[in-house]
């Protein structure tokens, strides 16, 4: 049996303060004794969702992602607000995203997104029974609502076309659990 290594947290600076991050430098003392800089960024978590229509087609957003400097398409998501659970946090990223509304919502999985410097949790749940309504979009948002067969989107993932890592995860975990 391996012996596990300890590492010690002896402190943690703020770097800088965000509206979605709080980035730190994290003084760590490591096995050897030695002490290390690590970064460690702490967000305060996110709910994403697999919005399903009757006809099977999987509602997805197109929305520009700065990071990248690029549209994207993804499942549609959000950051957890004060007081809101995960799922209460999916089901308005639903309708604020999309206008729909789930008469269903079911835990699909959590996903830890960068776990080598990040904290960051999402929690991804499949949504059906939708009925239509109208989006309620932040004054900074700009999303495009798409449809497509879940077979479809699973293609764009081996493509490279989808690669934003909670929609390649939840689509997968979608397709995995219900589609085959």
């Amino acid at each position: 049996m391996t012996m596990v290594k300890k590492y010690e947290r002896i402190d943690r600076q703020l770097v800088a303060k965000g509206s979605i991050i709080d980035y730190y430098h994290d003084i760590m003392k490591i096995p050897n004794g030695n002490t290390a800089t690590w970064d460690f960024v702490n967000h305060k978590g996110a709910a994403a969702v697999v919005a399903v229509k009757p006809d099977g087609k999987v509602i997805m957003v197109r929305q520009y992602r700065n990071a990248l400097e690029r549209d994207t398409l993804e499942i549609p998501a959000g950051g957890l607000n004060a007081d809101e659970t995960m799922e209460q946090a999916a089901i308005r990223e639903l309708k604020e995203e999309t206008g729909f509304v789930a008469g269903e919502v079911s835990f699909l999985i959590s996903i830890r997104t960068t776990v080598a410097f990040c904290n960051e949790r999402i929690d991804i749940y499949l949504a059906k029974d939708l009925v239509p309504g109208k989006q309620h979009l932040d004054e900074d948002e700009y999303v495009e609502i798409e449809e497509y067969p879940i077979e479809e989107l699973i293609q764009m993932i081996y493509e490279g076309k989808i690669q934003d890592s909670k929609t390649v995860c939840a689509l997968m975990c979608y397709y995995h659990q219900y589609c085959r």
